[in-house]
Order: structure tokens, then C-alpha cells, then sequence
């Protein structure tokens, strides 16, 4: 468990309060100030005032650490000067061979309490920071929203809050680095005076330019940001919308958009590559250059200077020092940069325009339940008002229904109530709690009683009374685990009419007084919506005491209702009860005979045995049975075949020529520095110094040459690592996205989006920036570890003996620490898609949630699943300090062993030995260090390889094109046969089509009838061959379909299916994504399906841009483009999922006459829910438990008495 102050329970509070006191004076600065331009509240004053005195003792603990961290060379410097002035002297030695031990442990244990205080502190503002981004989420106004797509909150989530706590990490580097340089140059000036200013000045002359690459850095991030935005914002959509891609064979289009997008972010990524080629060049050989510069400064200032093995050594340990915060001074320049960016965007978001509370009056009086008084509302800033002079007055415990056609404002009138939209005018009144069903069904990720309980408590009887009302127990019969079934992500394993009856249920069991009700009854079936009405909502229903609005577009049941609200263009046009409507208003009644020209005015027979209309089949759905798959967490060492895989990628060749290159330039920085070893050895024996003054600048030449090769490797190998990261870049995320689109539509309905975009998010990120960055650090410090241990045993053969068993020692805590270490990381990378998988859901149920009023349990389940990430973070941070403080432990060892070995060879070891011998060994510290940690980020980050390879494995669905091919123009006909087919979603379910035999003729239009889970939409996939059968087969115009290609199958049939997706991106683009249709050809189908004069109205025209998910159309006008999308695509087969459930009569029938005067020389297959759709069909085909049970005309089925009639009956439809 957290401590309490490391909790989210209690960091996020705490931050929100400071936030909150900051927009308070930002306000306060406004008032005074009016024409001054004030900027917007910032975050970082918030954080520091929550998390100052973390911060503060955090900066103690690393300045005393590097104050230690400059003590090791000064005592090295004291062993040497006791072997050049007293050869003889061992005491002192051995002193010097201890302190170097102790200051060395001190400076670990330092650092490592640094580090982890630091994490820890990082993590915190990173929660907080989270914490107030979902909590903004909820609250946010839809003007707001408007500008934000849920990849983008996404997005700021988990990579904005990221960048802020890896800026908080490194934070104190911004201070520290220049602290650590002045103590440098201050101590190099005691050993080689003024010259040491030759050094300086190169580093002021690198400094500048390391900052113009890190601002160089930063613009390529934000452009790889905004690449990296646009490319999961398409991939969320296109896996949302996988069904439609599926079946209208979408997916290599879709593919190529994203591949173009994918490639401009790779392309970012080279630039970014190849300028840390150049940040490597001056990481490694700034020490080089530094001591070049001084020591040639140091020879031409006094032609007496001499070179002795203190000063080189000495000097050469602080330049070593020098290098880290050099390095990390430019980086860390260029995080602040990145950081404000971060930073501003975070900033934008929080400070987005709220929902008004106060639009919405809860204290007034009279004693009606709603009211409105010349309200007016809008959706955008600045937009026109979508609703205008609103007065109504809805009385207690009434039943209000609010229709009109397509477009005409019903919805918003619902959100107008909630408060969701911006008020221009007028006044809105309402009393009591709320309970909201959104027109689109908003399910959790949940069992199915938890999503009807939504955070009550369980009342046994008065939930099973919930369950009767909302026709729910015949479904829960079918269910394996009843009430416990885990439902998917987005509800994906129950039917439309199951959400929309499981989200009705919700609202009921939380027993508000006001119930608002989007168009509830559209999803159901016609003898489900009866019961519904009946038993529910109206007169007599469990609800009659409530007041209730009901937004439908069923005739039928207007009698029954209280009041009437006619919307028409944003404004209520005709209100009043039934009688008073019919008996004045003409135009009214005009609209009743529309909306009824197929339906019944009389009184409906009441619901008589509900058990028989909902026979459930055993085929119930199958495959949307099983529970949801939760995220598999990979355990056990580090596959080979993993490294091998990304290997494959980065290209043999540039991996053979990597390894080269740094093998050379490690060979060549040994060389350098046994040249200045032997250099200063033939100093101390100095007879005659004029040959000895001629034979400096050569060894200096000598010297500098080293050096330069060593560069000219270093660019050669950064350059040819960056080439190879770039293969395996691009490889890696082309086999990976077309591993997805591969797979069969099963998968996308059981495992959650969230896991797959993590995939291309998380995952991805680490194979494009981190990945080859441990392998190249991990390669280096291998090869410094070896160099390291040949220098000093060379120097100290008797060192040997001692590596030996430090080594086993090393290995063993190195096995013991990957172990644990790798299985906590996996645990954290799968809790951390609980977090965003919960904040995804969120965003898409805002509006309920705000509704119901449960804004603050969100928040604390919020809490929770961060909490259970952070307990494996924490622990992450606490296993890393632990092989810290051991390795370097270890490592503390190897230096006091190599001072004592010197200390013990007396005088047969030279000073300059000894220099080179403990100036390698304190080195070593780091190296080891290093070692290990790279070694084991490269096997928990080949986890990420790993969960990108596993798509890899998984069954793909049947090839896309095959050899055999159909002829141009297949099929002529549309004659469709099944012959005895049968299909079952799993190998261990019962058959969801059993026996199947029938032929539809040419041109013929077929109505598909059954109750809920007869196999009605099995037999639409089995069409499509999203679902492949096990026996017989699917013959169409004379050829097999599980003999083509199945591209060349769905490329040939048309579907308008049941949910109207839509991307984001052009009306255009929406209609053709494939861009094989001229804009006459879409204006046309526009025209025909009453869509020309909307979108004619808009000012971009077919350019208007939709929103994510189609967001800012109204349902209607939705299905209307998918119609549009359907006439597009010229074929002789025509699919029509319950494609009207979601419009009102009106369109209802525009849809109907155009589809059958545009598909008159087609076959249709019409899926029907509701009956009257299928009246005018040729044949109707009745399904029951996936058999056949009746095929024929209606008529003679009709004559026939059989289940259709009996269906029919119970609809109420007169024949």
C-alpha cells in the first residue's frame, strides 16, 4: 500500500486547491486590469505550492551528493603524489585506498536517496496533474469539446502529464549541471592554471551550439507530436468504425491514409536521429577535446610545463565528471522547451470554458417539474442558436413526448434540460435528480448489474423488478453468468436493443423524479418497445408517478402521453395533448398520417405472455457471450526470438556495422589514454629536457589524431544505428497495423480498443525512440566494462582474483533484480490501460454521467485504477534504487581493490600506472551501473516488441484477394442460395445457424424476421463471411463465396448497417474514402437522400468537416449519409441492417421509397426489427433459434397463421 500523502486520494485535492486559487488571482488580475492583456493561469506556480518542500529537499540531497562526487579525484590525486615524491611510503596508501572506499558509499547512498525522492516526487505531480485533467473532462462545456477529440485528452493524458514528470526529473540538472562545471574548472585551475580557460572557452563555444540543436529537437518533437496525434486519432477512429472498413472492404484505403501519416512521422524521426549523432559526437569527445585544448594551451604558456602523471590524471577524472553534466545541460534546455509546450497545451485545456451550472434554475417555485421561459441555446461558440425562444411549462408526474422530423431539435431539447448546452437567453427550470438515456446506449466496461446499479446499493426485490419491467430476464437467462457477464468495451458483446434496455435500466434503478428519455424505444423490438411502454412508461407503468419526457417518433403511443411537443427548425411549433392537437391543429394531423401511413392508432393490446415473444435462442449472439478479455501480462525471461524480431527489422547489415564502429572507437579511447600514460611515464624519467621539448608537440599530434578518428567512428556508428532504428521503425509498425486490419471482426468485439491502440501508442513509442538508444548504451558500457578490467589487470595482474568473484556476485544480483524488475514493469504497463481504457469511457459517457450527478465517483474510480498503477510504479522505483545502492556498492569495491593493489606493488608500478589504473576503476562505478540497468530496460522494453509481435500469432481472417477471382461485373444477378449451412461462433457454442437452406431470385427484395437472437444478423455476417460457416455453403450468382478473395466478396455486396459510423473528415470523404466518385455523383445521391439542401446550407459544402464520430450531426442525419454511402456503391446485392431504427417516420419513409426506387434491380435482404418495414417485401424469411421456419409471401403467411402472423398480431399492424 501508498502512504496516505502519496496517494491520489489525497496529492489531487491538494493540487486542486492551489489550482483553484490561481485562476481566482488570474480572474482578480483581469478585473483590475482590463486592458491589459493578462495571460492565462499558469501551472507552475500550483505545483511548486503543493510540492515545494519535496522539491526543496530533493536539491539538498543532489548538491551534497556532487560535492562528494569531486572528493574521489582529489584523493587520487593524493595516492599519486605519494608514489612520485615517496615511493617508499605504504601507510598513507592504504589510508588514501580506504577513504577512497567510504566517500565513494557515502556518494551512493546520497545519490540514491536523491533519485528516489525524486521519482517519487515526479510521480506525484504527474497523478496530480492527471487528476485534474479527468476531472476537467467532466465538466467541460460542448463548446469546448468541440475542439478537443478524445485522442487528443487522450493524449494530453498520457503523454503531456508524462512529459511533465520526466521534466520534474530532471529539473534539478538545470542548476546542478552548471554548479558541477564551475567546481570542475575551479579544480582544474589548481592543477593546470590559466590554460585551463583554453578548455572553458570550447565548452562555451559547444554550450550555444548544443542548444540550437536541442531547439532544433524541440520543433521536431512537436511536429512528431502532432504526426504521432493525427495517426492514433485515425487509428481510434478507423477501429471504432472496424465493422464498416470490414464489410465495405475499407481496409487497404484506410491503411494507405495512415501509412502516409506514418511515414511523415518517420521522416521527423530520421532528422531527430541524425541530430543526436551530433549530441553524441560532443557527449563523447568534449573530454577529449576539453583536455586537448588545455594541454596544448598548458605546453605553449611556459616552455617549462611538464606533464606529470598527477596533473593528467587528475585532470582527466574531472574532465570524465564534466561530461554528464554537459551533456545534460543541452537536453535538458531542450525538455524545457518541450516541457512549455506540454505545458501550454495542458494549460489550454484546463482553462477551457466550463458548463455553466447556474444556466439550469433548481430553486424556484410552482410545481412544475420543467420549465423554460424564453430560452434560447447554441452548441458552438459563436455558432447560431440551435434552439430559439423555448417557453413551456411541464408539469409533475407528466408524460411528455417531443417529436418532429430529422434534425428539428429534439435531442438538444433533452441536452437544453441537462444544462449541456451554451443558454444565450431566457431561463431554464428543473427539479429534482435526473435520470438520462442518451439516444446512442452508453454502456461501462462492467458487469451487466454493476451497469444497471451504477454505484447504488443492491435492493434485491426492487431489482428484479427493474430487470421484469426493462424485458431484461430472458436475457440474462442466456447469458452464462447472468447478471455477472462482463460487458465489453463500448457494450461490443450485446445487441443494440440489449444496450438501450440495459441503459433504460440503469435509469431506472436510480429512481430519480425526472426521467429523460432519447428516443429509447427506436433500438427494440415492436413487441419489446410495447412491453417497455407498458410496463415502464406509460400511464400504468412502474414510472407513472415520475415525470417523464420522451423524445420517440412512434405514432402510436402519443395518445397515451400527457403533453405533445412538436419541434420544427430549433422551435416549438405546436404543443398541447392529443385530442387538442388533432381537433386544431391541420398541419399536426398532416404529420400524424405521415408518421402512421403503416402504423395503428388504435389502443394497443396489452402484453399478454412476455415469455413467449422473447424466446431467446441458444445462438443468442455467440460470440458476444464471452467475457472481456482482459490484458494478458507476458511472464518469464526475455524471448531471444523478441531481440532476433527487431533485429530482423533493424537490418543485419546496419547491426554488423554498429558493432564495428563502437568496438573501434572504444579500441581507440583505450589507445588515448595509454599514449598519455606513457607520455607521462618518460616525463618522470626526464634527462635531457630539450629532446624532451621536441618530442611534446609530436606526442600531442599523435594525441589529437586518436581523437579526431575516434570522432569521425562515433558519427559513422550514431549515423548507421539511426539508419537501422528507422528500418525497424517503419517495419515493425507496417507488419503490426497490418497484423490488425487482419484480424476477423471477433477479435475487435473482445478485446478492448484501448489495448490495441496502446499497441501503436506506448509500445510503438519505445521501439521509435528508446529501444535502439538501451541497445546502443548497453553496447558502449559492455564494451567500457571489458576495456575498463583489461586496463586495470594489465596495470595490477593480481586484480584478476578479485574480478572473479565480484563478477559471479554482480551476475547473481543482476539475475535476481531482471527477474523481479521485468515482471513489475509488465504489471505497469498493463495497469496502465485500465486507466486510459476508464478515461476513454468516460469522455464517451460524460453526458449520462453528468446527468445522474455522479461526477464524483468517476473521480474516485479514476483514483483507484491510478492508485493500482502508481503501487507498481513505486515499486519499480524502489527495485531500481536497490540494485543501485548494490551494484555500485560493488563497484566501490573494484576501485578500492585497484588503489590497494598499487598501494601493494610498491615501487614495481610507475605514478602514471597508478593514475591510469584508479582513474579507470572510479569510472567503472558509472559503467556498471549502467550495464545492468541497460540490460534490463532492454529485456522490459522487449516487452513492447514482444506485445507488438503478438498480433502476429493470432488467427487471422481468411486472405484478402485470392487467385481465383470473379469475373468483372459479378455478381449479374443477385441470386444468393444457402445451401444446408451452419455456423457456430465458437468451437464450444451451440450452432448459431443450423441447416440453412434457401434462394432468394433475381432482383428479389427478402425480409429477415426473428425474435431477438434467432440468427437474423448471424445470417448478414455469414453473407459477409465475417463469420465463416462449418458446413454447407453460400452459392451467389453461381459461384462459392468461400472460394474468392474476401475483398472481392464484400467489394461486390452493399450494406447500410445498423450503427450509422461515421469518420471524422469531409463530407466528401465520408461518402467516398476511396475518391472513385465524381462531386456531381455525390450531389446526386445527396438529392436522394434528402441531404442536398442541408448540406447546400453549410459553408464549406461537401468540405465541411464532420467530427469524430459524426459528433455534430444528429443520428438521423447520420443514417441519412449512410444511405448516401450505400447509392454510392453501384452492386446488385443490398443488405439492410434495422438500418431506420434511429429516425422518425418521415425519414423512415424517404429512406424506404428511395431505397426501393434505387435498388428496384437489386436484390434486397431487409433485417427488420420492426415489421411493417418487411410488409411490402416479395418473401419473407422467418428465423428461429438459427433454423428456417417459414419462407414465403407475406400474404401467405399471413393465410397461413404461422409465428409471422402471430408477430404481426402482436405488433398491432393492420393487414
Amino acid at each position: 500500500e501508498l502512504n496516505e500523502s502519496d496517494s491520489p486520494y489525497s496529492v489531487c485535492p491538494n493540487f486542486e486547491k492551489q489550482w483553484r486559487k490561481e485562476i481566482q488571482k488570474t480572474q482578480k488580475k483581469l478585473v483590475l486590469f482590463k486592458k491589459k492583456k493578462i495571460h492565462k493561469p499558469s501551472l507552475i506556480l500550483p505545483l511548486w505550492q503543493t510540492f515545494k518542500f519535496l522539491l526543496i529537499k530533493v536539491a539538498f540531497l543532489k548538491v551534497t551528493a556532487d560535492i562528494l562526487a569531486f572528493m574521489s579525484p582529489q584523493i587520487m590525486k593524493a595516492m599519486i603524489m605519494v608514489r612520485e615524491n615517496r615511493p617508499s611510503s605504504y601507510e598513507s596508501g592504504y589510508g588514501y585506498a580506504i577513504a577512497l572506499f567510504f566517500v565513494g558509499l557515502s556518494q551512493t547512498l546520497l545519490h540514491q536517496l536523491y533519485q528516489r525522492n525524486n521519482m517519487l516526487t515526479a510521480v506525484k505531480i504527474k497523478t496530480a496533474v492527471v487528476g485534474l485533467i479527468y476531472k476537467k473532462a467532466l465538466t467541460l462545456a460542448n463548446a469546448s469539446r468541440q475542439n478537443y477529440t478524445t485522442g487528443e485528452i487522450v493524449n494530453l493524458m498520457s503523454a503531456d502529464a508524462q512529459q511533465l514528470m520526466e521534466m520534474t526529473v530532471n529539473i534539478n540538472l538545470l542548476w546542478s549541471a552548471p554548479f558541477q562545471i564551475v567546481m570542475a574548472v575551479v579544480f582544474l585551475w589548481k592543477e593546470l592554471g590559466p590554460s585551463v580557460l583554453a578548455g572553458v572557452a570550447l565548452l562555451l563555444l559547444v554550450i550555444p551550439v548544443n542548444v540550437q540543436i536541442a531547439a532544433k529537437v524541440k520543433n521536431l518533437k512537436k511536429s512528431q507530436m502532432r504526426y504521432s496525434d493525427q495517426r492514433v486519432k485515425l487509428l481510434s477512429e478507423m477501429l471504432h468504425g472496424i465493422k464498416i472498413l470490414k464489410l465495405y472492404a475499407w481496409e487497404p484505403a484506410y491503411q494507405r491514409k495512415l501509412m502516409s501519416i506514418r511515414e511523415h512521422e518517420v521522416d521527423v524521426l530520421k532528422s531527430s536521429g541524425y541530430l543526436t549523432t551530433y549530441s553524441m559526437l560532443t557527449l563523447t569527445c568534449i573530454p577529449f577535446m576539453v583536455s586537448l585544448a588545455t594541454f596544448g594551451v598548458f605546453f605553449h604558456l611556459d616552455g617549462e610545463n611538464a606533464l606529470t602523471a598527477t596533473k593528467v590524471f587528475t585532470s582527466i577524472s574531472l574532465f570524465n565528471i564534466l561530461r554528464l553534466p554537459l551533456f545534460d545541460l543541452p537536453s535538458v534546455i531542450s525538455a524545457v522547451a518541450q516541457t512549455k509546450v506540454s505545458l501550454s497545451r495542458l494549460e489550454d485545456f484546463l482553462c477551457a470554458e466550463d458548463l455553466n451550472p447556474e444556466d439550469v434554475n433548481t430553486n424556484y417555485s410552482g410545481n412544475h417539474a420543467v420549465g423554460f421561459i424564453g430560452a434560447s441555446f447554441r452548441w458552438e461558440k459563436n455558432g447560431l442558436p440551435v434552439l430559439k425562444n423555448l417557453n413551456v411549462s411541464i408539469p409533475e408526474g407528466s408524460l411528455v413526448a417531443v417529436v418532429g422530423q430529422v434534425g428539428s431539435g429534439k435531442s438538444s431539447f433533452l441536452s437544453a434540460v441537462l444544462g449541456e448546452m451554451e443558454k444565450l437567453e431566457g431561463t431554464v427550470q428543473r427539479r429534482g435528480s435526473v435520470a438520462y438515456v442518451s439516444q446512442q446506449a452508453w454502456i461501462q466496461n462492467d458487469s451487466l448489474q454493476e451497469n444497471i446499479l451504477f454505484g447504488a446499493n443492491l435492493n434485491m426485490p426492487y431489482y428484479k423488478l427493474v430487470l421484469e419491467s426493462c424485458a431484461l430476464l430472458p436475457d440474462l437467462e442466456q447469458l452464462l453468468n447472468g447478471d455477472q457477464t462482463e460487458i465489453g468495451e463500448r457494450g461490443v458483446n450485446i445487441s443494440g436493443g440489449q444496450k438501450q434496455r440495459v441503459s433504460l435500466a440503469r435509469a431506472v434503478y436510480s429512481n430519480a423524479d425526472l426521467y429523460l428519455l432519447d428516443d429509447t424505444l427506436s433500438a427494440v423490438d415492436v413487441h419489446i418497445g410495447k412491453h417497455l411502454f407498458e410496463k415502464l412508461i406509460g400511464p400504468s407503468g412502474l414510472l407513472k408517478s415520475k415525470t417523464r419526457i420522451l423524445v420517440t417518433h412512434n405514432v402510436t403511443l402519443l395518445p397515451h402521453t400527457d403533453l405533445i411537443i412538436v419541434m420544427e427548425k430549433g422551435r416549438i411549433s405546436q404543443m398541447g395533448t392529443y385530442q387538442e392537437l388533432i381537433s386544431k391543429r391541420a398541419n399536426f394531423t398532416e404529420l400524424i398520417q405521415v408518421f402512421s401511413a403503416e402504423h395503428t392508432n388504435e389502443k394497443t393490446t396489452p402484453v399478454e405472455d412476455l415469455k413467449v415473444f422473447l424466446v431467446c435462442s441458444s445462438s443468442f449472439d455467440q460470440w458476444k457471450t464471452l467475457t472481456n478479455n482482459k490484458e494478458k501480462v507476458a511472464t518469464g525471461g526475455m524471448k531471444v526470438s523478441v531481440v532476433l524480431k527487431y533485429l530482423q527489422a533493424f537490418n543485419w547489415r546496419w547491426m554488423w556495422l554498429t558493432v564495428a564502429a563502437y568496438l573501434a572507437q572504444n579500441a581507440l579511447a583505450i589507445g588515448q589514454n595509454l599514449w598519455l600514460s606513457t607520455w607521462t611515464a618518460e616525463t618522470a624519467k626526464i634527462s635531457d629536457f630539450t629532446e624532451w621539448k621536441q618530442s611534446q608537440n609530436y606526442k600531442l599530434l599523435i594525441y589529437g589524431l586518436l581523437g579526431f578518428i575516434q570522432g569521425l567512428l562515433i558519427c559513422c556508428g550514431a549515423y548507421v544505428l539511426t539508419k537501422g532504428s528507422l528500418s525497424a521503425s517503419r517495419t515493425l509498425h507496417h507488419q503490426l497495423l497490418d497484423d490488425v486490419l487482419h484480424l476477423p471482426l471477433q477479435c475487435f468485439e473482445t478485446n478492448p480498443v484501448g489495448q490495441i491502440i496502446n499497441r501503436f501508442t506506448k509500445d510503438l513509442f519505445i521501439v521509435d525512440v528508446r529501444f535502439h538508444y538501451y541497445l546502443r548504451t548497453w553496447l558502449n558500457c559492455t564494451l567500457d566494462v571489458i576495456g575498463t578490467i583489461l586496463v586495470i589487470t594489465s596495470a595490477s595482474p593480481l586484480f584478476i582474483v578479485v574480478v572473479i568473484p565480484l563478477g559471479y556476485i554482480y551476475f547473481t544480483i543482476q539475475r535476481y533484480y531482471i527477474a523481479s524488475s521485468r515482471q513489475i514493469r509488465r504489471l505497469a504497463g498493463a495497469s496502465h490501460s485500465p486507466v486510459i481504457s476508464h478515461f476513454s469511457e468516460t469522455l464517451a459517457g460524460r453526458s449520462t454521467i453528468r446527468a445522474f450527478g455522479h461526477q464524483g465517483r468517476f473521480i474516485r474510480r479514476n483514483n483507484d485504477v491510478v492508485y493500482e498503477n502508481l503501487v507498481y510504479f513505486y515499486n519499480n522505483v524502489i527495485s531500481n534504487r536497490w540494485l543501485s545502492v548494490r551494484l555500485e556498492f560493488l563497484g566501490n569495491l573494484m576501485v578500492f581493490f585497484a588503489a590497494l593493489f598499487v598501494v601493494l606493488a610498491g615501487n614495481t608500478v610507475s605514478s602514471s600506472t597508478v593514475g591510469l589504473s584508479i582513474s579507470y576503476a572510479l569510472n567503472i562505478i558509472q559503467s556498471l551501473n549502467f550495464w545492468v540497468r541497460k540490460a534490463c530496460e532492454i529485456e522490459t522494453n522487449a516487452v513492447s516488441i514482444e506485445r507488438i509481435c503478438e498480433f502476429a500469432k493470432m488467427d487471422k481472417e481468411k486472405p484478402w484477394i485470392m487467385s481465383k477471382r470473379p469475373p468483372e461485373g459479378w455478381p449479374d444477378r443477385g441470386i444468393i442460395e444457402f445451401v444446408n449451412y451452419k455456423a457456430q461462433y465458437r468451437k464450444d457454442l451451440g450452432l448459431a445457424l443450423d441447416d440453412v437452406s434457401f434462394q432468394t431470385r433475381s432482383k428479389e427484395k427478402v425480409g429477415i424476421v426473428g425474435r431477438t437472437g434467432a440468427g437474423k444478423s448471424t445470417l448478414t455476417n455469414c453473407l459477409f463471411r465475417v463469420l465463416e460457416g462449418s458446413e454447407g455453403k453460400i452459392i451467389i450468382d453461381g459461384i462459392d463465396i468461400s472460394t474468392i478473395g474476401l475483398h472481392d466478396l464484400r467489394g461486390n455486396l452493399n450494406i447500410i448497417p445498423q450503427d450509422p459510423i461515421l469518420f471524422s473528415g469531409t463530407v466528401q470523404s465520408n461518402l467516398d474514402p476511396l475518391g472513385k466518385h465524381s462531386d456531381l455523383e455525390l450531389w446526386e445521391v445527396l438529392e436522394l437522400c434528402d441531404l442536398k439542401v442541408f448540406v447546400q446550407s453549410l459553408p464549406k459544402k461537401l468540405l465541411h468537416e464532420i467530427s469524430e464520430g459524426g459528433e455534430n450531426l444528429s443520428v438521423g442525419q447520420r443514417q441519412l449519409v449512410c444511405l448516401a454511402r450505400a447509392l454510392l456503391r453501384k452492386t446488385k446485392i443490398l443488405v439492410l441492417d434495422e438500418a431506420t431504427a434511429s429516425v422518425d417516420m418521415e425519414t423512415d419513409n424517404l429512406v424506404q421509397s428511395t431505397i426501393k426506387r434505387e435498388f428496384y434491380n437489386c436484390t434486397v435482404l431487409t433485417v427488420a426489427h420492426r415489421l411493417h418495414t418487411v410488409m411490402d417485401s416479395e418473401r419473407v424469411l422467418v428465423l428461429d433459434a438459427g433454423r428456417i421456419l417459414e419462407y414465403d409471401t407475406p400474404h401467405n403467411l399471413l393465410q397461413r397463421k404461422g409465428a409471422f402472423s402471430e408477430m404481426v398480431a402482436e405488433a398491432g399492424i393492420r393487414t
